[in-house]
């Protein structure tokens, strides 16, 4: 293992493991995982000091790699972050365990009497970039979900998730369950990704976590099956109807609070009725608080806007940089969403409920807003303590991937001798 040259044998060694753990956590008792986890919590928070350290060497790669601003804030660790991973851990902790629960039952003529039942999906890869916090987040939640992980973190991340994930294997070993349940590739070398999406006999599902380039390139490459996970391309929409306070409010939380995560707003479509109140309130707003406006031409008269070119329709800035946009009305903006938007987070800024409802009927987001800040696309502060990324596709899971999320189901059969006629 300590032998870096050859990658494919490394990774299909942390496969195999990963497979033989998987078998074990299947059907390991909820309160082991949760004293694992419990102890993970703890070994974080008593090794800040280190975790801190180790967050200054990766945050010294990323200066010298040229990292935008956004992206080093994701990349950093303080005491108040480590603070939320230790928070987000312990929420995991206390969730119900999701293994082994009863979606459903009934009873056949026949005498069957059937559950469809909560299982594990065994192994779970996950390929993500720059935030370490990601390394407590997906490792507790594949754990929670009895599921053994693979994790491989960015460059930039390389010696913060090294520093979290050994306390999250000290939490596996006190709670004696085994190390191999949660484990992350040991090198930066690309070859080990590429290796991970092709080990179709050891990983059951492959969760990117990342931007446009990174997901691309595992839904090119990858052979294992993939919860898809594109950029999110956040878009706000100002109703003729919208309350100007509650709109104002709004959007310089969206787009301000953090403006290198995927809940982000990056596109503001206004109204036409709204332009001269509203609209106009919010972009000045917007300049206030340090945020370029590229602004289409109805827009460009509001002192202190750029002009938008086409390619800011349908971009992820993850920067303090916002595209606006007059729409002639609802229909406009929901189309201006389907034809530019990411299916990730949308939201509609309305105090007319039959714009509401159709905004939510007719816009095909994994998360659809109405009068709520984008920021809260987050598995967290949906409750289900953490998550590991926000899908946007259909197949399996959509929406912020949680412990419940990341299990499959199997159909339990009992009958008394029942014999098919």
């Amino acid at each position: 293992m300590n032998d870096m040259s050859d990658i494919p044998a490394v990774m299909t060694e942390i496969g195999r493991r990963a497979k033989a753990a998987a078998a074990e956590l299947a059907f390991t008792p909820p309160a082991r995982k949760t004293a694992a986890l419990e102890a993970a919590a703890d070994a974080v928070w008593a090794n800040r000091a280190q975790i801190i350290d180790a967050n200054a060497q990766d945050l010294q790669f990323g200066r010298d790699k040229g990292l935008t601003d956004a992206m080093m804030d994701r990349l950093l660790l303080d005491e108040g972050r480590i603070r939320g991973i230790v928070d987000g851990l312990r929420a995991i902790a206390g969730q119900d365990d999701p293994v082994g629960k009863v979606i459903a039952q009934w009873e056949q003529p026949s005498g069957l009497q059937i559950e469809r039942v909560r299982t594990p999906l065994g192994v779970v890869g996950v390929i993500y970039e720059s935030r370490p916090n990601v390394t407590a987040d997906a490792g507790a939640l594949c754990l929670k979900s009895g599921n053994a992980v693979i994790l491989r973190g960015g460059s930039e991340s390389f010696h913060s998730s090294r520093a979290i994930h050994a306390c999250l294997v000290e939490g596996l070993v006190k709670a004696g369950l085994p190390e191999d349940a949660i484990q992350l590739v040991p090198t930066r070398d690309r070859g080990a990704v590429t290796e991970l999406l092709q080990m179709t006999d050891y990983v059951d599902v492959i969760v990117p976590r990342g931007g446009k380039g990174l997901v691309g390139l595992v839904q090119r490459e990858a052979r294992v099956p993939v919860f898809a996970h594109l950029e999110g391309i956040v878009h706000i929409y100002i109703d003729a109807s919208a309350d100007p306070v509650k709109a104002l409010a709004v959007v310089l939380n969206a787009k301000t609070r953090r403006t290198g995560i995927c809940g982000a707003a990056e596109c503001l479509l206004i109204h036409r009725d709204a332009v001269d109140t509203i609209g106009q309130g919010v972009i000045r707003a917007l300049i206030e608080a340090g945020v370029e406006v590229r602004a289409d031409a109805a827009l460009q008269a509001i002192e202190g806007t750029s002009a938008a070119s086409e390619e800011d329709w349908g971009r992820e800035y993850l920067d303090s940089i916002i595209a606006a946009k007059v729409v002639e009305d609802e229909d406009a903006a929901i189309a201006h969403i389907r034809d530019f938007g990411s299916h990730h987070t949308d939201c509609i800024l309305a105090e007319d409920p039959a714009a509401a409802q159709r905004f939510i009927e007719r816009v095909d987001s994994a998360i659809v807003m109405v009068n709520a800040s984008t920021q809260f696309a987050d598995g967290g502060e949906f409750g289900m303590g953490a998550e590991i990324g926000i899908a946007t596709g259909k197949m399996h899971a959509r929406g912020p991937v949680g412990a419940e999320q990341l299990t499959s189901f199997k159909y339990v059969v009992r009958a008394d001798g029942a014999l098919r006629s």
